[in-house]
């Protein structure tokens, strides 16, 4: 573990979403709590964002402090600074070409990915090298530039070519998604040529933003142990598998922790009733309460089944869908789900809670406090997804004492403990956890649910209590970045075009 003691680091933390911010998945929530983290253990942390209109907003006041030209904008880039949360410095990349738009951070209002997304990312990944090497007028020079997913891919590749560049750590949040387009986007965005090779950017005849990430960088961490073994693997590797192995002496899983501040019911403004794991009896009150806001049958001897999420097959949204008829026949047994995604999902789930009114109800959509209401309210957190590399819901869930029933697969198996007899007895079991990503699977794993919830009550609050007293808090993960950044300056990695 790292000497929190020594000198302080100079950081930048670069990302395309930060809580609060602007959020489309978990990255958000990673970016929004670590930085403020390693704040925390006295570095000098910044990070940078492009300037959506949504992140403006929320970041006032902010003031310009430069104004710079980079190369695929015909005006003039601003970097506005600010604070992200009250607390960490903040930088947002005002291009209003590229980022002033309706929709989300990469699709319109109508879910399409924005056809310029490659020079949008281009420009941001830019606009972080200048800062890394100074060229900002900012007065300030990191000692670490920490990339996250393919938005900021380019940003080592691009430092590589430097002598005297900052260190680079590039963190894989999910390898499925890439950031690939064709040759002719590579020559519009006019990077170097020397990039489109095999050792560079170049992938299966297009090239890859996040293969810049992985190929260049220093150090590449991923947000748990598990999925940085599972990615050397052609199941989870996505063509990256090679490669990875080819790196794996410079990659490290790290898990994700969760930010106690916003995640905790004990002080949650979001909750009708407050509680803790010494006054878990509290907790039925959230769920009579969240019974009513959607419309289900008030009645706190329910079992209270929920999922929050993307709608989206990874997820195993489907595998959900697939047991309510089992679950319906069981005899008081609810389910809410929120999230929004697949169409056709979504279409099923409606079709679902209209089925069975009293027994399902959906959210299309997505509501922040509604998440927090149902983690509150629910007795169990259905978490089936075909692969995870961290997961945060089940964290949340642990926290607030809805146990949490995961694949085995990613974070979601270091972080939840099998509520074997075994386990049980030793008082160690956190959750239910299955093997197998398949509706079958899970119809298994909820009999044992159901078992365990008509046992005695005193069973099941032992189950949720010991999830609740977990720590996943960000400190640890911090002093392990730490750590990976002084890897990384202390031995920088050798430009991989240099040894081709």
């Amino acid at each position: 573990m790292s000497n929190q003691n020594s000198s302080p680091l100079k950081i930048l933390y670069a990302a395309s979403e930060a809580q609060p911010l602007i959020k489309t998945g978990g990255l958000a929530d990673v970016a929004g709590s670590l930085p403020g983290a390693l704040k925390h253990f006295g570095h000098d942390i910044r990070v940078v964002l492009p300037a959506y209109p949504q992140a403006v907003e929320r970041a006032i006041p902010i003031k310009q402090v430069a104004s710079l030209k980079i190369a695929g904008s015909t005006h003039p880039v601003r970097i506005l600074e600010g604070t992200l949360d009250g607390k960490v410095p903040l930088y947002l990349v005002d291009a209003p070409d590229f980022f002033n738009r309706p929709g989300n951070p990469y699709v319109d209002t109508h879910g399409n990915d924005w056809g310029d997304n490659p020079e949008r990312f281009a420009l941001f990944c830019r606009t972080i090298v200048s800062i890394a090497l100074n060229h900002a007028d900012l007065h300030w020079q990191p000692d670490i530039v920490h990339c996250n997913d393919w938005q900021t891919g380019l940003v080592a590749p691009l430092l590589a070519m430097e002598w005297n560049r900052p260190a680079t750590v590039f963190t894989i949040h999910n390898l499925a998604y890439q950031g690939v387009y064709n040759h002719t986007t590579f020559e519009r965005l006019r990077l170097p040529g020397s990039f489109w090779s095999v050792e560079g950017l170049e992938f299966h005849s297009n090239f890859s933003f996040i293969k810049g990430g992985i190929a260049f960088s220093d150090w590449v961490t991923t947000v748990s142990p598990t999925y940085a073994k599972e990615i050397l693997t052609a199941e989870y590797g996505y063509g990256f598998e090679g490669l990875l192995q080819h790196r794996k002496e410079r990659l490290s899983g790290i898990l994700n922790g969760i930010d106690y501040a916003v995640w905790d019911p004990a002080s949650d403004s979001a909750l009708p009733q407050a509680y803790d794991a010494n006054t878990f009896s509290l907790k039925r009150l959230n769920k009579v309460a969240l019974q009513r806001e959607l419309g289900l049958p008030e009645d706190e001897n329910t079992f209270l089944l929920g999922h929050i999420g993307r709608l989206v097959e990874q997820k195993g949204v489907d595998m959900i869908l697939d047991i309510i008829p089992g679950l319906v026949n069981q005899k008081n047994v609810q389910l809410v789900m929120l999230g929004t995604g697949d169409a056709q999902l979504e279409q099923r789930l409606r079709n679902a809670a209209a089925k069975h009114p009293e027994r399902v109800a959906a959210y299309i959509g997505y509501d922040e406090n509604l998440a927090h209401r149902i983690e509150a309210g629910c007795d169990c957190f259905i978490m089936p997804s075909r692969f995870e590399p961290c997961g945060l819901n089940q964290l949340y869930s642990l926290r607030y004492g809805a146990v949490p029933v995961v694949n085995q697969t990613g974070g979601l198996a270091d972080t939840v403990i099998d509520a074997s007899s075994k386990n049980l007895l030793n008082g160690i079991a956190t959750g239910f956890s299955f093997d197998e990503p398949s509706a079958d699977a899970l119809w298994r794993c909820m009999e044992r649910t159901f078992e365990l919830r008509n046992r005695p009550s005193i069973w099941w609050e032992k189950l949720a209590t010991t999830g609740m007293k977990q720590d996943f808090s960000w400190d640890a993960s911090a002093e392990h970045y730490i750590d990976v950044y002084h890897m990384a300056m202390d031995n920088p990695a050798i430009n991989p075009l240099k040894t081709a």
